[in-house]
């Protein structure tokens, strides 16, 4: 996933820090607008993981921070739920003048309640998300405890959230009670997802059963089991992306790849590995996948490892090979099945390799092939399989050109 560094200003004319994440090939097919929680900001660890995979599918995402949140001027105790939909606002025109209109609109906690407010006013979005989004704004207002008394008492008192203090003033609370939920949910007029935990001791389950009880069809819910309010779990915030991005390409009308058109001479490859953990992503032949480590040396397991996709590439190569000289030859091949395994062994604990000091990569091949074939057309098979591109580029002198983008 790469990213483009952005800010642009709001109705009062202050500078709201934004972050553009993009498709690693940067040809994004939809863009997605992102509200983070109350508080939080655009780096906040769950949207980074989230867009990540959204961006795995070519849907490129803006998160911004609201108003006096992170780097974004303004003065945070002047602000309210109101203030962050129009913020939303801004930043949907921001998106459409300078990118693509969004087509999707993802909200978390706070910021859920802002999309599903916000929806009706952006004309682009097709479909909403919501995490852990209240359907009566005040609950959250409640669940500030004692400091809520202070607020309306004083008019207004410091809360600290997260190891950040925030000055928090009445009219903030004032606006969570007089919005309400059910006239924008029931008017909503875009497909919605609801992802929400049972284990949320924040904003309870109940909440979303009233957005999604509310909410006309077409409509989904996903229960999120053990995860807390701020998806502080990685795991969770991955299976949220990987969900998201599904649903989302059903309803945001993607354009269908014309694969059969690709210049196939541009046979590059895009790879790239972020700063945080292995997990890498690929792009080839228009398809995106994904790279990563097994979680015993430090990765995530979201993919398979380097060699897995070296290995692999042979077993592809060489069970294509063989279904295309069955093909040729119009023998009745049913199925070919490769299974395939690199080991690094002692030069001299391998009794095939011409090399006798030091270590040496074997790759074990077993072909299983299916179909009414006689012996003289399975060894046949077997000396095809050896003449596979890839197993030719692999016993041939390779040369790696590197060289460093200006």
């Amino acid at each position: 996933m790469r990213f483009l560094k952005l800010e642009f200003k709001n109705a009062q004319g202050d500078r709201l820090a934004a972050r553009l994440d993009l498709p690693l090939d940067e040809k994004p097919v939809a863009y997605a607008l992102f509200a983070h929680c109350f508080t939080c900001n655009k780096n906040f660890n769950a949207v980074f993981n989230i867009n990540r995979a959204l961006a795995n599918e070519g849907i490129a995402v803006l998160r911004f921070d609201f108003t006096g949140l992170g780097e974004s001027e303004g003065d945070f105790s002047q602000t309210n739920l109101r203030s962050n939909v129009e913020d939303l606002i801004t930043a949907a025109d921001f998106l459409k003048s300078e990118f693509e209109a969004p087509k999707l609109l993802i909200g978390h906690s706070l910021g859920g309640a802002a999309v599903l407010q916000a929806a009706s006013r952006v004309p682009s979005a097709r479909a909403v998300a919501t995490l852990a989004a209240p359907f009566d704004p005040s609950d959250l207002g409640k669940a500030l405890g004692s400091s809520s008394e202070e607020i309306r008492e004083k008019g207004e008192a410091e809360i600290t959230i997260g190891g950040r203090t925030f000055l928090i003033r009445k009219q903030f609370l004032d606006d969570l009670e007089q919005v309400k939920m059910d006239e924008a949910i029931q008017n909503l007029g875009r497909a919605l997802i609801i992802f929400h935990s049972p284990r949320d001791t924040v904003v309870s389950l109940q909440n979303a059963a009233k957005i999604f009880q509310a909410a006309r069809h077409p409509k989904s819910f996903v229960s999120l089991d053990d995860a807390d309010h701020l998806l502080s779990n990685r795991s969770d915030s991955h299976y949220v992306g990987t969900v998201l991005a599904a649903w989302a390409g059903k309803y945001l009308g993607l354009p269908k790849e014309e694969r059969e058109h690709r210049d196939l001479r541009d046979n590059r490859v895009l790879v790239r590995t972020g700063k945080r953990g292995f997990q890498t992503e690929i792009v080839a032949g228009g398809h995106r996948l994904l790279a990563d480590e097994p979680l015993a040396v430090g990765g995530s397991d979201t993919g398979p490892n380097p060699y897995d996709y070296l290995v692999a590439s042979l077993g592809a190569c060489t069970s294509m090979t063989l279904r295309m000289y069955a093909d040729r030859k119009q023998w009745p091949l049913e199925s070919a099945t490769v299974r395939l395994r690199h080991r690094k062994l002692h030069a001299e604990d391998c009794m095939e390799c011409e090399t006798e000091a030091g270590m040496v990569d074997v790759i074990e091949r077993e072909i299983e092939l299916e179909g009414d074939l006689d012996e003289g057309q399975r060894e046949r098979f077997v000396q095809i399989a050896d003449r596979c591109p890839v197993h030719k580029t692999l016993h041939s002198k390779i040369e790696v050109i590197t060289r460093l983008k200006n």
